[in-house]
């Protein structure tokens, strides 16, 4: 049994939608089919609704070009004796849609639940239509098996509820084909929709993949694959036909957008293989990602990746609070509210100055949270001095045997300073397949060529 995802590029127009039929069509087994909205319609959802919640009727202008699209596909795609009642269905749904856009306005206000509600739509009919475009395809509401749960503010996957859900919902499968909207969850405690986030359908694919015993999941895009660097940056980037679970991890934590980051985490647990593939390129034989890749590749650099709007946050130990110290009451007060930290440096002795890299959204949330954790506790002047370095990025090399190659990141910045690019701090990766730098901005692209030339061309 295989599980496939596709995303809103891959069903994002007629034509596409006729390569997923095809895709879909010729597995020999039975399949889960994972899709996303229709491509660029979710941030459609979102235009129309803060539109409306502006007091603008110009809602209604986005409203109806979601409408058409969804028609497009209905009489464009749906067997002819089924569009109409197909398009009843939809045409519910946008109702039902309608109204929530109805009532933002009215209230001039925007929750965030209600944004979720909105959001949902997408998933919600993209995956009805497509389960009467494939044939003898059943239709399953993800909203009745991924369950979530609220962290710090932020709705995660309850990955025990959900799975024991899946195996519920999908024990009657044999050779059919189930459709099953991704992105889109459920709280567990009070039922109110939800979603897993932007990329958030790779997501849904890897939870049922990992609940239900998965022989591959199977990530189809509107790439070949993933690539040594990008390929709008870098000209000459090439596919990498086999990575090992951690460095394409590693990848996409560092900004690889092939798949979203926690997709990995319930595949690699029960050592799934997942496949890159293109929807648009069905031949190509994509990347394959395992649990290792040692025994065939041995060079150090895998590929390269870079994160833009990117902050440092520095902070200055002192007598009080010398470096160690100050390091891991730093990273427990981040850690405990739920910010993400891209890279922080080690010291290397007692007055060492602390970097800290973060997405720059993240950064003044950060800062409150540091300067709180200190305030009451010591006099003013023996606060440490906490500063903000902005326009920043990343540039991280990513290898499974960069753990044992020590000189790798001696090189990395040798090579970058040489070309007089500056590096404002370095540090590895948790897993030790990563090797990351923060970079002026403006010299990233200039980082990135250099790094692919000399490490992977």
């Amino acid at each position: 049994m295989k599980v496939l995802k596709f995303g809103g590029t891959s069903v994002g127009t007629v034509a596409s939608l006729r390569n997923v039929k095809n895709i879909v069509e010729s597995q020999p087994g039975p399949v889960v089919v994972v899709v996303s909205a229709l491509g660029g319609v979710t941030d459609m959802l979102i235009d129309a609704a803060r539109k409306a919640a502006s007091g603008s009727n110009e809602w209604r202008l986005v409203y109806d070009k979601i409408l058409m699209r969804h028609e497009d596909v209905v009489f464009g795609l749906v067997a002819q004796d089924a569009q109409e009642k197909v398009w009843e269905s939809v045409r519910q749904l946008l109702h039902r849609l309608r109204d929530y856009y109805r009532g933002i306005e009215l209230v001039e206000d925007l929750s965030a639940r209600t944004l979720c509600k909105v959001v949902s739509f997408g998933e919600r009919i993209s995956s009805l239509v497509i389960s009467h475009i494939i044939t003898g395809a059943r239709h399953y509401d993800s909203l009745n098996f991924i369950k979530t749960e609220n962290w710090f503010g932020r709705d995660i996957a309850d990955t025990e509820l959900t799975s024991r859900l899946i195996t519920a919902t999908f024990n009657d499968l044999e050779a059919g084909v189930a459709i099953v909207p991704g992105f889109i969850s459920t709280d567990r405690d009070n039922g109110d929709i939800t979603n897993l986030g932007r990329g958030g359908s790779d997501y849904t694919a890897a939870l049922i993949a990992a609940a239900l015993g998965a022989s591959v999941l199977e990530i189809w895009t509107d790439v070949d694959g993933f690539m040594t660097a990008d390929p709008r940056i870098i000209k000459s980037a090439y596919v990498i036909p086999h990575l090992s679970f951690l460095e394409s991890m590693d990848l996409c934590n560092f900004g690889a957008k092939v798949i979203y980051p926690p997709t990995i985490y319930p595949v690699f647990h029960k050592n799934i293989p997942i496949k890159i593939l293109n929807t648009f390129h069905p031949d190509a034989p994509g990347t394959l990602i395992t649990d290792t890749h040692r025994t065939q590749v041995p060079q150090s650099f895998r590929g390269v990746s870079s994160i833009t709007d990117v902050s440092l946050i520095s902070l200055k130990p002192n007598v009080l609070f010398p470096s160690p110290a100050l390091r891991n009451r730093a990273l427990n007060v981040m850690s405990k509210k739920g910010v993400d930290i891209l890279l922080s440096t080690h010291p290397e002795s007692d007055d060492t100055v602390l970097e800290f890299a973060l997405r720059r959204e993240a950064s003044k949330y950060a800062l409150e949270c540091l300067r709180q954790d200190f305030d009451g506790e010591c006099t003013l002047a023996d606060i440490p001095e906490i500063t903000e370095t902005h326009d920043v990025s990343t540039v991280t090399v990513v290898g499974e045997n960069l753990k044992s190659d020590a000189s790798a990141m001696q090189r990395v910045i040798h090579t970058l300073q040489r070309h007089g690019i500056e590096v404002f701090a370095h540090a590895p990766g948790s897993s030790g397949f990563a090797q990351t730098a923060v970079i002026p901005s403006d010299r990233l692209h200039e980082a990135l060529a250099l790094l692919h030339a000399n490490f992977l061309e």
